[in-house]
């Protein structure tokens, strides 16, 4: 891509991109605060929007970068990832681009899933996990759980979701 840096790139291609080189991720994930005494253990629902490709395709994902205008671009000794974190940017920007480019085949299908996560996350965002809606956490778990279909297999896939599955017992 070195020797196209006046591409413009469409709404299409980049859907078509990511068809082939993204990820639609949602984990239940265990963080340990190590700044603070007694290392305080937090559980959370995180989702992300990542794009991990060979190091000197970078162009490509700087290009995506300015046209979805969010998100962050990493380094590693092989390869480049561009990944959105930020709930506001995923439910305001990526979700009504991929509805607006529509992705193909398991990728289709693997985003609605996610897609409907991160609307459970918006709605929930800033409640502690104690205060949320048992349907709704339980539905990420479901979610979660038919994600992995469209997921490449890989152990860690469930790590941590038995926990979430202890935590929406005491739910109301």
């Amino acid at each position: 891509m070195k020797n196209n840096k006046n591409l413009e790139l469409s709404g299409d291609y980049i859907a078509g991109f990511t068809d082939g080189e993204g990820c639609f991720d949602l984990q239940f994930r265990r963080d340990v605060r190590h700044e603070r005494s007694g290392k305080p253990v937090y559980y959370s629902w995180k989702v992300q929007f990542v794009i991990n490709i060979r190091k000197d395709d970078d162009e490509i994902l700087r290009k995506i970068h300015d046209v979805l205008n969010c998100g962050q671009i990493h380094f590693t000794e092989r390869e480049v990832r561009y990944s959105v974190q930020d709930l506001e940017n995923l439910k305001n920007i990526i979700i009504p681009f991929f509805n607006k480019y529509p992705l193909s085949g398991k990728k289709k299908m693997d985003f609605k899933l996610w897609a409907e996560a991160v609307d459970i996350l918006y709605l929930n965002k800033g409640k502690f996990g104690k205060t949320w809606n048992k349907k709704d956490f339980q539905r990420l778990i479901k979610i979660h759980k038919l994600m992995q279909e469209f997921k490449s297999k890989r152990p860690q896939g469930f790590k941590w979701v038995s926990l979430a599955e202890s935590i929406v017992q005491t739910l109301k």
